[in-house]
């Protein structure tokens, strides 16, 4: 029933505004009613001072033009009864006498400062920045959504934080654009009082003059008083609306309300503080200054600065405290907690001291973000990566980050406080410190977080410090994913096969492998990134070739081949695959040096021919890349998985397929580069 009523009262209150514009109101309903706009505009203010963003009070511009509609029905209500009656209620009449206090003139000139403040003040103030604010948001939103969709692809966030991203950077553009054209109905509000005031005096004393047969002085006081009271009634509700525009429009998002941010930051030096008293205790002393007040503030100031000194004294010692604690070990030594001190961890994420802030920051939680990339790397690989420790360390460097897998440094990189990664060719003309991208290798510049916009108008896409550090977690995840597979983690997937396909983990598991070697299949896979989520096709493959062999590696392509169309798909572009063959008589020549090894298969073949194989591959792959382009080398089943270690440290990333696996797909399938050696091969 709330909800019923809460969706009709604004379009009823429409109704009546409209209404007020024709039917004649009561003089004691007109006071209520201008008791509700002045209400109105005082709880609006408020509002306005205690949200956190913008966004927060998205309703503001509607409820502006509602406002603004709602004054000028009721300017129109009391000109009516003002005219004809000569009294409009006890609002407006009171409002007058407190204007005036006894003098006309100092009322209509009360009466024209609150305009000149609104109007030339406030107003025109507020609708320079919303204009401004409009289009700085608007220029903004490519950048914007080109670093939402750089965390979405490397993992950061998923799909529904995409969109819910995506949807405020339209709403904050949309609410700003609105904005601009909000603000002026403030400013046409204003015009409007000051016309109303005018035609109301005039109109009062023509009709008190001609109708109702009054002096021209008893006209002027009479209708005087009730013009600058109807004037005072409406342009006052007009400046909080207007003061609350100025505030909405300038406030930015933060984690406090205005009143907290003010109070924390105005108190932050204590310095400033202190000159600012001593300026006061010195303005004193001036001939002619007021003594007492000018104490009163300085005296005020300095307590409030020996106020900060003490609370920053107090929080300095509290840190001293936690660091002495930690440094001498001052918790109590248990056998639990050596044993935990001596585990070495997973994954872990050290952080110099400068950097500990981004675990703890509410507007992009470094935690937060660690448990999404682990939900997305479960989801695309298959594996359940484990828990990131994250701790401080006094050893790193300032700005430093070390990512670390088993105890053993895998990557490093800075993240320096309040700046941001700009990444792009045209940064010459930015402040800040050159860098390479640790992940994909791009140059850019770590840039002041004020430059953002900045950065983002030169074409630079603009990462924040959290999605740095995240984004070079995911990639080396993936890059040691095998490493990561535990034989506990095998057992857990095992487990969860099992509900959904017992027949698959009871004819393997363990009368055909062990877990052991179940792992090591899986580990093999995930070497080579491909993703293990369909663990009952992989395991229905395994229970056939253990039948013939468990020869870790036959497992691992039996596997592959089980796979073989999902392998495909990732290299396909539309229905096309390029693939780089190997000329038939130089496959038949490896065959033929194919030989096992407790590594696997290799491929005997002198050192001659060794590297013009590598070089024919080089060059083919070289002009693919030159023309942007990309493919697969495929070979024979028996030779994959010793080309593949052949190739895997001079092409880094071109992936090896075998004709069943690339067959095994209906793809079209292009021949881009053949490799051919004129040297013969000996074994």
């Amino acid at each position: 029933m709330n909800r019923n009523l809460a969706k009709l009262a604004v379009p009823i209150g429409v109704v009546g505004i409209v209404l007020l514009l024709v039917v004649p109101v009561p003089a004691g309903v007109l006071d209520f009613l201008l008791i509700i706009s002045i209400m109105l505009a005082l709880v609006t203010l408020l509002t306005t001072m205690f949200v956190k963003r913008p966004l927060d009070f998205s309703v503001f511009p509607s409820l502006l033009l509602v406002a603004t509609l709602f004054r000028l029905g009721l300017n129109v209500a009391s000109t009516r009864l003002v005219l004809s009656d000569g009294y409009a209620g006890q609002v407006i009449e009171a409002f007058g006498h407190v204007a005036i206090g006894g003098s006309i003139i100092i009322g209509f000139v009360i009466f024209l400062i609150l305009v000149v403040i609104q109007f030339v003040v406030v107003t025109k103030g507020a609708e320079r920045v919303a204009e401004v604010g409009a289009r700085f948001t608007l220029d903004a939103m490519p950048g914007k959504q080109m670093a939402i969709d750089a965390d979405l692809n490397a993992g950061l966030i998923t799909d529904a934080q995409a969109r819910a991203r995506r949807a405020e950077v339209s709403a904050e553009a949309d609410f700003y654009g609105a904005m601009d054209g909000a603000s002026k109905f403030v400013k046409g509000d204003a015009i409007a009082g000051i016309v109303i005031i005018i035609i109301n005096l005039i109109g009062g004393i023509a009709i008190g003059m001609l109708q109702r047969g009054l002096e021209i002085g008893e006209a002027l006081n009479t209708y005087a008083l009730l013009t600058i009271g109807d004037g005072l009634v409406t342009q006052i509700p007009a400046l909080l609306m207007a003061v609350s525009t100025g505030i909405i429009v300038t406030r930015s998002n933060a984690e406090d309300d205005l009143g907290s941010s003010a109070s924390t930051q105005l108190t932050q030096s204590r310095n400033a503080l202190m000159i600012a008293g001593s300026a006061a205790i010195g303005m004193a002393f001036i001939p002619g200054m007021p003594l007492i007040p000018f104490v009163l503030v300085g005296g005020a100031l300095f307590l409030v600065a020996q106020r900060v000194k003490a609370n920053k004294a107090a929080e300095l010692k509290k840190l001293e405290e936690a660091e002495v604690e930690v440094a001498t070990g001052a918790q109590p030594i248990t056998t639990e907690g050596l044993i935990e001190q001596m585990r070495v961890h997973a994954l872990e994420i050290l952080l110099s001291s400068d950097l500990v802030d981004i675990v703890s920051d509410a507007s992009d939680d470094l935690l937060a973000r660690v448990r999404a990339l682990r939900r997305k790397i479960a989801m695309d690989l298959g594996v359940v990566v484990p828990p990131v420790r994250t701790r401080d360390s006094v050893e790193l460097p300032s700005s430093t980050y070390v990512i670390r897998i088993a105890g053993v440094e895998a990557g490093r990189g800075i993240a320096p406080q309040g700046k941001v990664l700009a990444l792009g060719d045209a940064l010459d003309n930015l402040p800040g410190q050159a860098t390479v991208d640790p992940v994909f290798g791009l140059s850019g510049k770590w840039v002041p977080s004020e430059m953002r916009h900045s950065a983002e108008m030169m074409g630079a896409t603009v990462i924040d410090r959290v999605s740095v550090v995240v984004t070079h977690l995911s990639s080396i995840i993936s890059a040691n994913a095998a490493r990561l597979l535990t034989r506990e983690d095998v057992r857990v997937l095992t487990e969860g096969v099992k509900q959904v396909n017992p027949s698959a983990v009871d004819e393997l598991v363990p009368s055909l492998l062990s877990l052991a070697e179940i792992q090591r299949v899986l580990q093999g896979l995930l070497a080579e990134q491909i993703a293990i989520n369909d663990l009952p096709r992989i395991y229905e493959s395994l229970s056939l070739r253990a039948k013939v062999s468990n020869d870790p590696e036959g497992l691992i392509e039996a596997a592959r081949l089980a796979l073989g169309p999902a392998l495909v798909s990732n290299y396909l572009e539309g229905n096309d695959l390029r693939v780089i063959m190997i000329d038939p008589l130089l496959e038949q020549s490896m065959l033929e040096g194919l030989r096992p090894s407790d590594q696997g298969t290799q491929i005997l073949m002198n050192q001659n021919s060794l590297e013009a194989v590598l070089g024919s591959l080089r060059e083919s792959v070289d002009k693919l890349e030159a023309n942007g382009q990309s493919a697969v080398l495929v070979c024979a089943p028996a030779l994959r998985p010793a080309i593949r270690r052949l190739v895997s440290a001079q092409s880094d990333g071109l992936p090896v397929l075998s004709y069943q696996e690339v067959t095994s797909a209906n793809v079209n399938i292009e021949t881009v580069g053949v490799v051919r050696v004129t040297e013969s091969i000996s074994s």
